[in-house]
């Protein structure tokens, strides 16, 4: 090849090189602006790869908080009317603080065919104790083939704390189960009931002409002794 031939190879090898890098200039011009999308690997597109999003932002992660199911809000029932508030701070009811009385049975509304008998606490001391649980009762009586002595379940729903001011008094009632038409009749004479946390005990008489069915074995007998209320204020 000549020479002239070979200086006119290179200088058109020499222009198509230029217009390759003012090709070149022109697209990063035009990419100098806003960036385009990242384009897709070809693993994700084929399904082989691992594929990523964007972590949500707050707002997007707010809106698709659950809300806890099964629960409604509303403003806590206030306690009831003349009722005085326990605050856990007073110490226990002695019992040598306390006297003990027997109220008259009425209707139970648990069941036509019970009866409830107040056992009455009233603080007798110079200074508020707390008395709140279940006390211990037994109904004294006659003899029966169980013993003389009916102990009483207890039922704890009385109230959490219950603070009973000097000369103040709170109950705890006793559900009584009267037998029916030809079961066999045990009637008590006493009542005896240990205050909550004492070891001491409190009796009071009990009426002649309530009768009471023994329930022994039951495991839930229809007599039995429920937790302690405060009294109206």
């Amino acid at each position: 090849m000549s020479h002239r031939s070979i200086r006119t190879n290179v200088a058109r090898v020499a222009k198509v090189i230029a217009a390759c890098a003012g090709v070149l200039a022109v697209v990063a011009c035009n990419n100098s602006g806003t960036p385009s999308a990242a384009p897709q690997s070809s693993a994700a597109a084929g399904g082989g790869g691992v594929e990523t999003s964007a972590a949500p932002t707050a707002t997007s992660a707010a809106s698709v908080t659950p809300t806890p199911q099964g629960k409604e809000t509303g403003a806590a029932k206030p306690p009831a009317a003349g009722k005085p508030a326990g605050s856990g701070d007073n110490p226990r009811c002695a019992t040598t603080d306390l006297t003990l009385a027997l109220g008259s049975p009425k209707p139970s509304p648990n069941s036509p065919t019970q009866l409830d008998v107040p056992l009455t606490y009233k603080n007798t001391s110079s200074r508020t104790c707390a008395l709140y649980g279940v006390p211990g009762a037994d109904l004294n009586g006659p003899a029966d083939p169980n013993g003389p002595v009916y102990h009483l379940t207890r039922v704890d729903n009385g109230v959490k704390y219950n603070d009973v001011p000097a000369g103040s008094t709170a109950t705890a009632t006793i559900t009584v189960l009267k037998p029916a038409a030809g079961e066999s009749t045990w009637t008590p004479t006493r009542v005896t009931t240990i205050p909550p946390g004492q070891t001491q005990a409190l009796t009071a008489n009990w009426p002649s002409d309530l009768p009471v069915l023994r329930q022994d074995a039951a495991t839930h007998p229809g007599t039995y002794i429920n937790g302690i209320l405060s009294d109206p204020a």
